[in-house]
């Protein structure tokens, strides 16, 4: 029997973001608005004439995250659409490529990614299996608003599986089938490494253990268990957040460390000298790789915030280079329309030709372990990389403003447009995504405002640790800090 739910019917406050819509357990993320979203989803496929093709629906190691995904799956069978819920744990990448492999009409995965513990949230993922697109998501925005919870209509998870409207899913099986695909294992059979793995209590805990069983790679994993409060830090694997995988690899003298965050999409590296390897660092070494060694070819994908390495080693070889705002949807797109070989963001995703246009840590970690399988270091690589394409250092910062200050600024910076920066001419200025200043010598500055908070981040790239610091203190300046 169908079921009309009752209660709250704010729905203004739910906004999908850069990564869908997340929030606070319990304050904002409650089951009555789960079930609203996941009405507007429903009505969305039924308008875009998906419905009969079904919905995946994954989830990860989250508070509740089982039982959110449930309440999603009752929604989707009220509604007559069939759903595949997976029976465990399933980290985004893998929900994604379920997406192809059954021919689905979408997926929604309940996930925060890399929030802290006390957030949930919901990512509709299209029947294309990447990012929605922000057309996609101003529509179940849009369904949203002509929304109350008693227009939600449910059907109880038992009477959907008698019914055949909610079917169990393993993905895991389908996503290994495919990975392997996309690795060289003669390549990785080579290679006698030990390698320290933390899932960081998260969804991605076991897939490398799979991939990487039978062969000579040696691993030992941390945090390979259910945690919903994360040891009491956040999944993200940066390097405030990999302390406890630096010094595993130090102490066991490993050849370097891999991290996932919460979901799994995004991954972290820790070389063997306990030193963090930011995604600008890692990403040309994983593009050159597949370049020299596997011979791929095809435009590359990266976006306004992300290193130009990439650019110096995709002209080396002739590849065209697509800049994007930021945002792994846009990356996606690349991935789609453009057939790009490689794309990458400086938050740490990343995605290949042949494989779902979603962000996949697991991925990237199996490609590093491939590419690591016949080298001596990761630093050693860099030192090689530099040593054709040049040296290029990075970093990121966030800059503070009073929220009745942000407006102001916001203008300022449009107007921000000088000739020269630390003495260096501006040769490109480009607005794609806040105001990026290319100088003469390579090096950049971007400065971009937050959709979230009172802060502007800065991000710059420069030959040197000394004129990446210059430049950082010069736009402090023109910020007022």
């Amino acid at each position: 029997m169908l079921q009309r739910e009752k209660g709250d019917t704010e729905v203004k406050k739910i906004k999908f973001g850069t990564d869908g819509w997340r929030a606070v357990i319990a304050d904002e993320f409650t089951f009555p608005r789960v079930r609203l979203v996941a009405q507007a989803i429903a009505n969305y496929i039924e308008q875009s004439g998906l419905s009969t093709r079904g919905v995946v629906i994954g989830y990860d190691n989250r508070f509740l995250s089982e039982h959110f995904a449930a309440a999603v799956a009752e929604v989707m069978a009220g509604n007559n659409i069939t759903s595949w819920l997976t029976t465990a744990a399933t980290p985004t990448p893998v929900t994604a490529y379920a997406v192809n492999a059954l021919d689905a009409g979408g997926a929604v995965m309940v996930t925060a990614s890399h929030n802290p513990p006390e957030y949930n949230g919901i990512k509709f993922i299209p029947e294309y299996a990447g990012p929605a697109t922000p057309e996609i998501t101003g529509a179940i925005e849009e369904n949203l608003k002509n929304l109350q919870v008693e227009d939600v209509c449910s059907l109880p998870l038992d009477n959907g599986k008698e019914r055949g409207l909610v079917r169990d899913l393993d993905a895991k099986p389908l996503y290994l089938t495919h990975l392997q695909k996309l690795l060289n294992y003669r390549v990785i059979h080579r290679g006698r490494m030990k390698i320290v793995v933390d899932p960081m209590w998260g969804a991605g805990i076991g897939y490398l253990e799979d991939i990487f069983a039978g062969t000579n790679i040696e691993l030992d994993v941390i945090h390979n268990y259910r945690d919903v409060l994360f040891g009491g830090t956040v999944p993200e694997p940066n390097a405030a957040g990999l302390a406890s995988l630096r010094e595993a690899v130090l102490e066991k003298g490993a050849d370097f460390g891999l991290a996932l965050d919460g979901d799994a999409d995004r991954f972290g590296v820790i070389d063997r000298d306990g030193e963090y390897m930011s995604p600008n660092e890692v990403l040309p070494l994983i593009l050159d790789y597949l370049m020299e060694y596997r011979n791929w070819r095809g435009s590359v994908a990266r976006t306004v915030a992300t290193t130009h390495m990439l650019d110096r080693i995709a002209e080396d070889y002739g590849l065209p280079l697509v800049e994007t705002p930021v945002g792994f949807k846009y990356i996606g797109q690349s991935l789609i329309h453009h057939r790009s070989v490689l794309g990458g963001e400086e938050s740490g995703g990343m995605s290949v030709q042949g494989h779902v246009p979603e962000k996949d840590g697991i991925l990237a970690a199996s490609l590093i372990v491939e590419m690591m399988s016949g080298a001596k270091s990761l630093r050693e690589l860099q030192k090689e990389l530099f040593g054709k394409f040049g040296c290029l250092v990075s970093a990121r910062l966030d800059l503070k403003c009073a929220p009745d200050q942000k407006e102001k600024l916001l203008k300022r910076l449009q107007e921000w447009s000088p000739e020269s920066i630390d003495g260096l001419a501006v040769r490109e200025r480009s607005t794609k995504d806040g105001v990026k200043l290319v100088l003469d010598n390579g090096s950049w500055v971007l400065v971009r405002p937050s959709g979230t908070e009172p802060l502007f981040r800065l991000y710059v790239e420069a030959a040197s640790r000394e004129e990446l610091s210059r430049l950082q203190e010069n736009i402090r300046q023109v910020m007022g800090h």
